[in-house]
């Protein structure tokens, strides 16, 4: 939402504007790649603490910017630790949640993150306009985000390790404490017997690493790179990061209306996760995905026609009921669900390594289609119904992509799915 208050502050052009933008990509991206091997080797815990901490830092980098450069080096680390949390953070509430619940648990940090972004756009329009001590009204926008870096950094701090990381280092006695902690509505029995199946299952798997990841897992992670492929290829957060420029440079808004664009997109952003994290564990997860991708496909081919058909003038209104319409569709299928399976399909000796590459094409994903959106936007003469068919196009191949290649893994342990995708 402050993208434009700096691109005006740095007099930046459309490339450094884009280039700000998809920089914490590119440092999401090798986030997530480098932290695979290492939570497999020291936890899950400490990593985050890790990623905490490199919260913190490009936070208040980003804050205290001056210049083109120093913001990119800035956005780098934060996406850096943006990358090491959406790794680590599939894995670990996998393994700790419930089978019976695991899918609207893991949801829940979909959820967070939805509601983030619209604190996020709520304090940036409290802050909008309010040079408070001098400071510009960005810098504190920006500089808003040290406050749940903080309290990730606490919650780290707090948090037990994962049981079956625990299993697969061999800390038999530390993972029946913590499974006996966080299953405290069954008894001690039932503990037990997950404890067992969670050892039988581990003392069968290898000893990890990326040989091993493309040996024993290549169907999960072929699911889980095009999942989160795909999940980008939509379009998404191109339409969440660029929505005021479309806006602006699409349909003439002021850039104060179009702020208030994103809010109301962060609200229903919000309230279709909300219904997501009530139906996960309802619904299969293909059919949900298959869902959402034809609601993509038809919302966005709508906005596309009517761009190109309509005049434009009049059109602001029902693009915004139309791209509310794809958000529903998205932010009940396609965001939590790929997040959810990615941390549940891969076994435990390669969980870490492979939530980690699946993670790393999400953000290649977003780094590709957000560098090159204000361009293509450029390309189509600032028509929003250019980019939108292309987006279109994605959503239609993802359905084959979901029937042929993505398991079912609604109700199952994480030891069941993991004897079948190893027999695949």
């Amino acid at each position: 939402m402050c993208l434009p208050l700096v691109e005006e502050e740095f007099r930046l052009n459309v490339a450094q504007t884009g280039f700000i933008t998809s920089s914490v990509l590119s440092g999401s991206c090798i986030g997530a790649l480098s932290i695979g091997s290492l939570s497999d080797r020291f936890g899950r815990k400490k990593l985050l603490i890790v990623s905490a901490i490199l919260f913190l830092l490009g936070s208040g980098l980003c804050a205290a910017a001056t210049g083109f450069t120093m913001m990119v080096i800035a956005r780098i680390i934060l996406g850096l630790a943006v990358g090491a949390a959406s790794a680590l953070t599939p894995a670990y509430l996998a393994e700790l949640a419930p089978k019976e619940r695991r899918g609207s648990l893991s949801t829940l940090f979909q959820l967070m993150i939805t509601f983030g972004i619209l604190l996020a756009y709520a304090s940036n329009l409290g802050f909008l306009g309010h040079n408070i001590a001098g400071i510009r009204d960005w810098r504190w926008m920006l500089g808003s985000a040290l406050i749940p870096s903080a309290l990730l950094l606490i919650g780290g701090l707090l948090l037990p390790e994962s049981p079956r990381y625990l299993i697969s280092k061999g800390d038999d006695r530390n993972a029946l404490k913590v499974l006996t902690l966080i299953r405290k509505d069954v008894d001690q029995a039932q503990v037990k017997l997950e404890l067992d199946e969670i050892k039988e299952v581990a003392s069968h798997g290898s000893k990890g690493g990326v040989g091993e990841l493309f040996r024993i897992a290549r169907p999960a992670l072929i699911a889980a790179v095009g999942l989160m492929l795909f999940q980008q290829l939509v379009g998404i957060n191109s339409v969440i990061y660029f929505l005021p420029q479309v806006f602006i440079k699409g349909f003439h808004f002021p850039e104060s209306n179009a702020i208030w664009v994103s809010v109301g997109i962060g609200v229903v952003n919000f309230g279709a996760t909300i219904v997501a994290t009530l139906i996960m564990d309802k619904f299969p997860r293909k059919k949900l995905l298959t869902f959402g991708s034809v609601v993509m496909a038809v919302s966005l081919a709508a906005m596309t026609a009517l761009n190109y058909m309509g005049d434009v003038s009049k059109l602001a209104v029902p693009t915004m009921v139309l791209i509310g319409v794809y958000i529903l569709g998205f932010a009940t299928s396609w965001r939590p669900i790929a997040w959810v399976m990615i941390g549940e399909i891969f076994p435990l000796s390669v969980r870490g390594i492979g939530t980690s590459f699946g993670s790393a094409a999400n953000w290649l994903g977003n780094f590709i289609v957000s560098q090159f959106f204000l361009a293509l936007l450029s390309m189509f003469h600032n028509n929003v119904g250019g980019p939108f068919a292309v987006f279109a196009v994605f959503a239609v191949l993802s359905i084959p992509f979901v029937a042929y290649f993505v398991p079912e893994t609604k109700g199952k342990s994480l030891e069941e799915i993991e004897r079948s995708m190893v027999k695949r």
